[in-house]
């Protein structure tokens, strides 16, 4: 698929990007890349394997740099700036011709799973969900819950920062739609699962 540079604001940062619009295409989905302080960036194994799901679909992508990384302005803002980047990222991708009709979906891996779930939630035009490995080991994600929008949980079952065991008693408090996919032998970097995880999003989706 086809990618092209752009730029967006979100507050009065300049944030950059890559946006891929199939012909014909309606519905977008907007991906968050793993933390910056790790080294964390949109050209990413698994943020690709991701958009080969969503362009498999048919669907328009735009994967983005959180503030600070790569030539995006600014500094890592401890994810609560990151939750305003994802949201204007997806204001963006709406914003292009003819993309946003036929919904619009918030993925995000480990950190970007964190705060695309804290984004979509806050946001009508998202009405689905996809976080790959969030890292529920170390951080607090009860916040979806009460949700009635679609969620779709991935992990491998040998990720030490999202442990299968939690991420499926999560999935069952859920209150709205939503599906789980454990990828066995995957850890949290899915190096040599990319494939299994891109069949995982599209099973799911084309469902």
């Amino acid at each position: 698929m086809s990618e092209r540079r752009v730029t967006f604001k979100s507050e009065d940062l300049t944030l950059e990007g890559l946006l891929a619009t199939p012909a014909n295409s309606t519905r977008g989905a907007v991906v968050c890349h793993p933390h910056p302080q790790s080294g964390g960036s949109m050209y990413n194994n698994v943020v690709e394997a991701v958009l080969d799901a969503l362009w498999a679909l048919g669907y328009a992508t735009l994967r983005f740099n959180f503030r600070g990384v790569g030539e995006s302005e600014g500094e890592f803002a401890g994810g609560v700036g990151e939750v305003l980047d994802a949201k204007a990222a997806v204001r963006f991708l709406a914003g292009q011709q003819g993309i946003g009709e036929g919904g619009m979906i918030l993925a995000g891996y480990s950190f970007g799973a964190t705060v695309g779930l804290r984004a979509g939630l806050e946001l009508p035009e998202v009405g689905a969900l996809i976080a790959v490995a969030p890292p529920i080991g170390v951080a607090d994600l009860s916040f979806i819950v009460g949700t009635d929008k679609r969620v779709i949980l991935i992990a491998g079952d040998r990720d030490q920062y999202c442990p299968a065991a939690e991420l499926r008693a999560l999935h069952q408090k859920l209150a709205g739609p939503s599906a789980l996919k454990i990828i066995g032998g995957a850890d949290h970097f899915f190096g040599g699962y990319e494939a299994k995880l891109a069949s995982a999003i599209r099973s799911v989706l084309g469902a």
